[in-house]
Parts: structure tokens; sequence; C-alpha cells
């Protein structure tokens, strides 16, 4: 049983009573949440709206939503942003590194010049190697610094041809270099390179020391001791004794520099001094010219050759010792071939030569390193050098002087006698053994009789003289 109030009992078929229309309830809904204004004022304002209304509301809505999607876009660039100076700054500087080569004026541009800088590294302040030797270098009228950059680096010294444009854009030179001809070197540095060729040096400043082949390590000392003055200009200060002692016995950091010299302990740099015209400045250092002659040596030789001795089974130093005797004794480049098949013939124990290479020169060698031990070097100048003696050398000598004498130690000597040209080199290198000769003699014409045994040398002698 339900309990209700009062009133007719409930009949399920009674009609519902009327719903309220939907202003009506709008508009009681507006009443209670918005009480009236006072006596006097205004009418109540009904819950109903207008369409003006409605759609100032959603232009204001939209005008929110504008403003929050324009902080978003910041918020994500300045993430995107952070991304490229972090993770991607690598990228980025590749792509503008790479542009800034293509186009050097861009360098010009701070930010290019800064990530360029900082890809440079090193190459900004360091020279290009160690090579000391002048290198001549011509700027032409209308050069620019990017023009010159590209020549410098092709020439060996520069390392990056950047370094050199970014330096000359600091400078403000990077057009005001001038047309001549220039000295550069490749231990000068870029800032170095870029202050070189503002200003050319007076090609008179330079002293031309001419090498010829064939000379020992005394006899290059002797022609810097004679060194005169050249057209006026001061003589050169190098001191000879300082020259000598520095070839005898060169210092671990030069020979660092060039791991190719193979020395024995105790070793001098006899046999890779190259010869030629060297353009030197009145107080070149011994250091600067012998790394010149070290340059000069490797660049005529070149490392090819020193694989062909160790793929023939002999030292570097065994060749150019071999190759200093050819230098000596032969006359002719296109004889140099066949003496070394005779020295090469002469080394074996089998042969009538029994191992001995009986060479003149290294006599020669033997006898004037003793000379000139006697001698106080301002009078090496008149001394002269590989000349025939009379009578023999002393019956004791040093042990490493005494290897040198061939006639009486078998094999090759333990070092070079003088500087080899090439030909000998490529001589030593590949000996022309055809024919079995042992023995050979030079005419007086210029041209050299070869025989294969100790009698046939003796008749040669016999009609051509010694």
């Amino acid at each position: 049983m339900t309990i209700r109030g009062g009133g007719s009992p409930r009949d399920d078929r009674a009609a519902a009573p009327e719903r309220p229309s939907m202003a009506h309830r709008l508009g009681d809904a507006a009443v209670r949440s918005r009480p009236g204004r006072p006596a006097g004022g205004a009418p109540v304002r009904s819950g109903t709206m207008s369409a003006s209304e409605m759609v100032g509301r959603g232009a204001r809505g939209r005008g929110s939503g504008s403003l929050r999607f324009f902080l978003f876009l910041l918020l994500a660039a300045g993430l995107v942003l952070a991304l490229l100076v972090t993770v991607g700054r690598p990228i980025v500087r590749g792509v503008v590194v790479s542009l800034a080569g293509e186009n050097p004026s861009a360098l010009g541009i701070g930010f290019v010049a800064d990530m360029v800088r900082e890809d440079l590294g090193s190459a900004l302040t360091d020279p290009a190697g160690p090579a000391t030797a002048d290198v001549p270098f011509v700027v032409a009228p209308g050069d620019t610094a990017a023009t010159i950059a590209t020549r410098l680096a092709a020439v060996g010294v520069l390392r990056d041809p950047r370094a050199f444009v970014l330096i000359s854009l600091e400078r403000n030179t990077s057009t005001s270099y001038q047309a001549g001809d220039f000295v550069v070197r490749q231990t000068m540095t870029p800032d170095q390179l870029a202050s070189a060729l503002l200003a050319p040096p007076a090609p008179d400043l330079h002293i031309v020391l001419s090498i010829r082949s064939g000379l020992r390590l005394e006899q290059i000392a002797a022609l810097i001791q004679a060194k005169p003055a050249d057209h006026g200009i001061a003589a050169l200060t190098m001191s000879a004794s300082a020259f000598l002692d520095l070839v005898r016995t060169p210092p671990a950091s030069l020979l660092k520099d060039y791991p190719w010299v193979q020395i024995p302990k105790g070793g001098t740099l006899e046999g890779y001094l190259a010869a030629g015209d060297y353009s030197i400045l009145p107080d070149a250092t011994p250091d600067q010219l012998v790394r010149m002659m070290l340059d000069r040596f490797l660049s005529e030789v070149g490392p090819e050759r020193m694989k062909v001795a160790a793929a023939r089974g002999l030292t570097w130093l065994q060749v150019l010792s071999m190759a200093s005797i050819v230098e000596e004794e032969a006359r002719l480049d296109s004889e140099r071939a066949r003496i070394a098949g005779v020295l090469q013939n002469r080394l074996s124990p089998r042969t009538e030569a029994a191992g001995f290479l009986g060479s003149d020169p290294t006599v020669f060698y033997v006898n004037d390193t003793l000379q000139l031990a006697a001698l106080p070097m301002p009078k090496w100048v008149d001394y002269v050098f590989w000349a025939p003696f009379q009578g023999a050398l002393p019956a004791k000598l040093p042990a490493a002087l005494a290897a040198y004498n061939t006639y009486t130690s078998k094999g090759l000597p333990p070092g070079p006698i003088c500087t080899p040209t090439v030909a000998s080199i490529d001589a030593a290198l590949t000996p022309d053994t055809r024919g079995g000769y042992l023995f050979f003699l030079a005419k007086k014409d210029g041209t050299t009789i070869f025989s294969k045994t100790y009698a046939e040398h003796l008749l040669a002698i016999q009609k051509y003289g010694a």
C-alpha cells in the first residue's frame, strides 16, 4: 500500500499535465539565476539571446583560440631553434661551412665566420708543414684573397684556403695584396702568409748557394765557408762548422720530421743532401738549409724508389751506398747501370773479386777524411777533394773509417760517400749484370772499357792507360 496525500485515487489513464514550453523553461531559469533590477530601472532581461549576440560571442571565442595557437607556434619555434643550436648544430654548421667554401665572400658574415673558424681548428693558426724551402709565388694583378688562397694551397704552403680568406677579411685586406713575385714557405702560418704577401721582399736579398752533385758533407761545408757576398749584399752568415755539426750528428727533432731517412746509430746525413741551387737569405740557419736539401731529395727521388729497394731485399742505406760509389765512378749516364752491375757482380764471393768492391773513390774518401781532420776548416776551401794520392793509407785506421776501404773490407761500406744523383740511384736499383763483367776502366775520351777477368783488365790498362 502506498500512502498518499489527499486527493482522488491514482488513475494511470489520466492525461499527463501539460509541459512548459522551452522558452518558458529558459525564461524561468534566467529569472531564477538573475535577479531583476531595482524599481525604476530597466526591466529584467529574459534568458533569450539574439542572433547578433551569439555571433559576437563566437567571434570572441575564436579570437582567444588564435592567440593560443600563435603562442603555441612561438613555443614550438623556440624548441626547434634550441634543438638546432644543440643537437642539430653540427648539421647546420656542415651546411654553412659547405656554402662558405663555395662562396668565400660569405665569410664576411659574423655567424658564418664563427662556424668556419670552429671548423678550421688548428688549420687557422698552424703552418702547413715543416718544409723550410723557399717557394716562389706570384700575385697577379686583380688577384683577391680567394684566388690567392687557392694557389697557396696548391703549392703546399696553406692547409685550408678558407683560413687565408678569413684572416684577410678580418684584416680588411682581401683586395689589398700587391702584384709581384714573392717567396713563401711551408713553415709560415696563414697569418704570416697574409703579412708576407702585403709587402713583397726585394728579390736581391737572397743569396744563391749552388751545390753540384757528388759532393760529400765536408765539401758542402767548405762551400759555405767560402761563400762571398752576392751583388753587394751582405755575405752568408751561416757558420760552416755549425752546419757540419748538424749534418754529422742530426738531432732527433730533425730526424722525426724525416722518417724516411735511414741512418745507423751515430750515423750522418751523408748521401741525403740533394744538389741544386738554393735561394736563401743571408741569415739562413743550418737547420733551414738542411731541411731544404732533404725536401728536395725526397721530391726528386720519391718514395716509390724506396719501395723498390725493399722489394729487392735491400735497405735504403745500402742502395744509397752503392749509388754513391756509382756517382763517383761513372762519367756517362748511359754507363751507370753497367758500372753498378760490375759492383753487384763483385759482391758475390764466388767471383774473382771474392766480395771486395775494390773501388778507388772509397779509398779517396778515407784519405780525404784523414787529411781534413788535420786541417783547420778555413783551409778546406783550397783542399782538392777526390784526388788520387801517392803512397798508401795508414796500416791502422779507426774501425769505422777502415770499413770504407773496399779493397780491404768486403761488401758495401757502412754508408754513402757522397750524395748520389737520381740516375746513380736508378742504376743501383736496377744494375746491369749481363755479361758477368768484373772490371772497368775509364778511357780519356770519357767512355768506359768493361772486362770479365783481371787479365783482360790489365790488357786494357796497357792499351788505354790507367
